[in-house]
């Protein structure tokens, strides 16, 4: 009798286990994407990062190439962006060449598929310790949502010293952009400092970012 019951009792654990862990296999799949209710996931105010990803099948509802210049490495789904962004980008680049400042888009909207083939042939190029400070795993990259883009100089040198750098961090935020992984905060973001990585929020919200001097990770903590 005793180990009639003593089965049960197993059998129930093993049930009531069972229930838990699939629990919180769902609740970790919904985790994944903790920014991407309804009304943030269309938004210019999504937050993608290591924290909060986006699945495999997340794709903008509509993508435009911008009229820009692009650098000829770029493919013709690296020059995608949502409308705003990319009308955006383009009085960017218009106001920039007017002070003198050119320059290329590299890779804007990038695809989970583009994004996983990115980081992996990092990996094997640099390792994954160096590919994981600049490369974003796939369902974890902000191209993904086609309002982030890097750009580039005519020299492919884009670096903080640059006249071009330089007008970036001191105008993006006019046209609705913010610098997305700036210098000294990459214990917050996550990434090492990119200088040529720039993410559309819109003008409101980039304002206060840029007056504040903070980063999108602690903008949507004060959300």
């Amino acid at each position: 009798m005793k180990s009639k019951i003593k089965a049960i009792i197993i059998s129930g654990a093993l049930a009531l286990s069972t229930f838990f862990i699939s629990s919180y296999s769902v609740a970790f799949e919904n985790s994944l994407e903790s920014e991407n209710r309804p009304e943030i996931i269309e938004s210019n105010l999504m937050l993608v990062n290591k924290n909060n990803s986006l699945k495999s099948s997340y794709k903008p509802k509509e993508l435009v190439i911008p009229n820009i210049s692009f650098d000829t490495s770029a493919t013709k789904e690296e020059r995608l962006m949502t409308p705003n962004s990319a009308k955006a980008i383009e009085k960017l680049f218009k106001d920039a060449r007017k002070d003198g400042i050119n320059f290329l888009g590299m890779s804007a909207y990038r695809s989970y598929d583009l994004q996983k083939h990115t980081y992996y042939n990092r990996i094997r190029s640099v390792g994954k310790k160096e590919a994981d400070k600049y490369v974003a795993k796939p369902g974890k990259s902000e191209h993904q949502t086609g309002l982030a883009i890097d750009v580039t100089n005519k020299d492919r040198w884009f670096v903080k010293s640059t006249a071009e750098a330089q007008w970036l961090a001191a105008n993006a935020h006019e046209y609705g952009f913010i610098l997305r992984y700036p210098e000294g905060k990459e214990n917050i973001t996550g990434v090492s400092y990119e200088p040529w990585h720039i993410r559309y929020i819109g003008k409101k919200v980039a304002q206060k970012i840029y007056d504040e001097q903070i980063t999108f990770e602690e903008f949507s903590e004060k959300k």
